[in-house]
């Protein structure tokens, strides 16, 4: 095997080939004093005084190696360099060479000046047997080898040759392949100590970086063996275990390890043990306080195992906080409705055969005024109280939850529908007591709906929709009233889904028809405009009234619909008008919420050829409830094209007075609510003239609507209250071709000798 070149050695492995050269003091020591007494019996025996200079050269050649010896202790080898390191094993190349130099040279010296048998043989044995311990002590320098057998074999052969002796100088020649074997043997000692010391390094390099990588990676990991002891646990997995250190657990059984730990909770020890024996792959322990371990195995050849642990209790956490959001109302913390459905069936399924239930939906009465009054933040806290004290005070027995806005619902079970009853009442009663929060108290009232049923017929939906329509009489009557689902109700709820159907149908189909009701000069001597007025005519019904079908048709969404309808055949037939009167329509607060509601205005004008200062909108005042900015601009565009803007029921709402100052408006309609009883009520004349004083001090058309009887037109004239009147007291809604017939007459009529009362329609 070929030697390696120091140069070519590694640092570290390099110093402790010269190390070992320094480090066998024994050897040192006992080679001086057998080659002193040797050169000592020697010279007893031949007299010659050469061996007593050889003995001194020895202890003075020993003398300085061993204070070289000294020197090479005393160095700090870790800064040592490749050159430095070399430099100390030159010298100790030079006190061996020349300790092998002085025992060949005494072996050459009994050879060739003695010639004595018996000194030659024990000369040389020495030498020879010097030799031999080269291999075991300087293998580590070829230098050191290479001299100290060059130093004893060579004065041998020279002094073998130069004895005239043949054969003794081709027996000295056979010294030659002696030593290119100890050197030989040494090289190999050299190289195999090289390769074992390299592989040392990279096991030790690796047991590092695994050492390394078991206390620095997040997740713990445990070894155990073919039966089940640890082998390897790095520090992650004692703390995840709550073990303690690895060295005092090492070749125990796990599984008795976690009994110790965990004494009591036999799940997570079986999890665990189902994975060392491989019936599980992962599972997920659940330590307690919140902590949570994924825990997962692979199987090695030899049987053992390998489980990976892994702290997930930040997932979990997480999870289970997104199942929350998904299970549970955000604001109160009761179950949504989603979840209340699942937690009713869950709880239903185990009641005995013949059990009832009793689900109930109460709706805060007059909420959205404690929004409007004292702001959504006060209303958010008046629902946290309600769910707490649905929570708290009324009991476990009872399951809640919230549906939306600020209905909450909530089931009971029992055996007996009067006593479902009498606790429905109870907890409607705990319910509404006064609620004191955030230094407020107020008191709450709860109109609600119950339905009762047996709990093997439980359906959230069919559930749902009967105790909505309980719900809605209770709505009805107020104050605080419990109303259970009784059959006729959900009749009633059919034929309004079939009413509803029928409906759609009609706005598909374009079925609906348009009336016109005539507004008079105040004097009635013209038709100033004419209001356009959508009818249902039902096939089987008959005339369904507006205030039944226009509510519907919000709610269902196709209200926009209707009012393109309306729009769209006003302004085809009062494009054909001779006179060139105006049309009213009306447009609802869905229509205005339309982006599109603009463009879509005009285009209908532009198909229809009517100049837009024939066309008058009516607006009420819910259309500017929600964004009155939003609703002014698209009033503003539509009134800056010459569109005339009018405000509808003038004076019921609350902020009405402020509207006429905001919004870009042209004409006031005064509700019919302020000319009844007109004549009979002296306060409705003062209200009538403050609304009258105001909106002309404003620059704005005043009509009144709802004027049915000469005596209100009378009154109405003399105080001059209206520009404009339209009412039963002229003409009631007509057809469009009676419309027209009354244009070609200029509109000229007699005032109607009876009072017809009927609700003014609207779209």
């Amino acid at each position: 095997m070929k030697a390696r070149e120091p140069s070519r050695l590694p640092t570290d492995v390099y110093l402790s080939f010269v190390s070992s050269l320094f480090g066998n003091r024994g050897t040192l020591i006992t080679g001086v004093v057998v080659h002193v007494i040797w050169c000592a019996i020697v010279f007893s025996y031949t007299g010659s005084e050469f061996y007593l200079f050889a003995a001194a050269g020895f202890a003075l050649v020993f003398a300085l190696r061993f204070y070289e010896f000294l020197r090479f202790d005393r160095v700090d080898k870790h800064p040592l360099t490749d050159a430095q390191i070399a430099q100390w094993e030159r010298r100790y190349v030079a006190g061996a060479t020349l300790t092998a130099l002085l025992l060949g040279t005494t072996s050459g010296h009994a050879m060739l000046v003695l010639r004595d048998s018996f000194v030659a043989f024990t000369c040389v044995a020495m030498t020879m047997g010097s030799m031999m311990s080269i291999v075991g002590r300087n293998y580590g320098s070829r230098w050191a080898v290479d001299y100290q057998t060059l130093g004893c074999c060579i004065p041998i052969i020279l002094a073998c040759v130069s004895s005239g002796d043949q054969y003794l100088a081709l027996m000295s020649l056979l010294l030659i392949p002696f030593g290119l074997t100890t050197r030989s043997m040494a090289n190999g000692v050299r190289e195999f100590l090289y390769e074992n010391v390299l592989a040392a390094r990279k096991i030790r390099l690796i047991a590092n970086q695994f050492d390394l990588a078991l206390t620095t990676i997040a997740h713990g990991l445990v070894m155990l063996d073919s039966g089940g002891r640890i082998e390897v646990i790095n520090r992650r997995g004692c703390d995840l275990l709550g073990l303690p250190n690895a060295s005092s657990i090492a070749g125990l059984p796990l599984i008795n390890v976690l009994r110790r730990r965990f004494e009591g909770r036999n799940e997570g020890i079986q999890q665990i043990q189902q994975l060392v024996v491989g019936e599980l792959a992962r599972t997920l322990l659940n330590l307690g306080d919140g902590r949570h371990i994924e825990c997962s195995a692979s199987r090695r050849d030899d049987d053992g195992v390998v489980l990976i642990l892994e702290d997930v209790s930040e997932r979990v956490a997480a999870e289970i906080k997104m199942l929350r959001m998904v299970q549970l109302d955000s604001l109160t913390g009761l179950p949504n409705r989603a979840h209340f459905t699942t937690l009713a069936a869950a709880r239903l399924e185990g009641c005995p055969p013949g059990a009832l239930a009793a689900m109930v939906i109460m709706d805060i009465e007059g909420f959205k005024h404690v929004n409007d009054l004292r702001g959504h933040v006060v209303g958010d806290q008046l629902l946290c109280a309600v769910a707490s004290r649905l929570l708290v005070d009324v009991g476990d027995e009872l399951l809640a939850g919230r549906l939306v806005g600020n209905e909450f619902v909530a089931l009971v079970t029992a055996k007996d529908r009067a006593d479902l009853e009498a606790r429905m009442e109870q907890l409607l009663r705990k319910m509404q007591h006064t609620y004191e929060f955030c230094d407020i108290k107020m008191s709450v009232a709860f109109n609600a709906g119950c339905v009762i049923a047996p709990v093997d017929e439980f359906d959230m939906e069919q559930w749902h929709i009967r105790a909505d329509l309980a719900l809605n009489d209770a709505k009805t009557k107020g104050n605080g009233t419990l109303v259970f689902f009784q059959p006729e109700m959900d009749a009633r709820y059919i034929e309004e889904q079939k009413l509803k159907q029928d409906l759609r149908r009609a706005v598909d189909e374009r079925a609906l028809r348009v009336v016109y009701q005539p507004m008079y000069s105040a004097d009635g001597t013209r038709i100033e405009c004419m209001e356009a007025l959508v009818r249902w005519n039902h096939p089987e019904k008959g005339m369904i009234a507006p205030n039944i079908f226009i509510p519907m048709a919000e709610d269902m969404g196709i209200i926009a619909g209707i009012s393109q309808f309306v729009l769209d055949r006003a302004c085809r037939e009062c494009s054909g008008w001779e006179q060139p009167v105006s049309v009213s329509v009306n447009l609802s607060v869905h229509d205005l919420m339309s982006p599109s509601i603009v463009s879509e205005v005009f285009e209908i004008l532009t198909r229809n050829n009517l100049p837009p200062t024939r066309l008058h909108l009516e607006v009420t005042e819910n259309c500017f409830i929600d964004d009155p900015v939003a609703v002014g601009n698209i009033l503003q565009q539509l009134r800056a094209k010459g569109v005339t803007i009018s405000i509808d029921d003038f004076g019921t709402g609350f902020s009405s007075l402020s509207y006429l100052t905001t919004l870009p408006l042209d004409i006031v309609k005064v509700d019919r609510a302020f000319v009844r009883d007109l004549n009979v009520d002296p306060r409705r004349i003062k209200l009538l003239r403050g609304i009258t004083q105001l909106s002309r001090d404003l620059g704005l058309r005043i009509v009144i609507e709802g004027v049915e009887t000469p005596d209100q037109l009378r009154l109405i004239n003399e105080n001059r209250f209206a520009d404009i009147i339209q009412g039963y007291v002229f003409s009631p809604p007509v057809e469009a071709d009676v419309a027209g017939q009354m244009l070609q007459n200029r509109g000229k009529i007699s005032v109607l000798k009876t009072s017809r009362k009927r609700g003014k329609p609207a779209t």
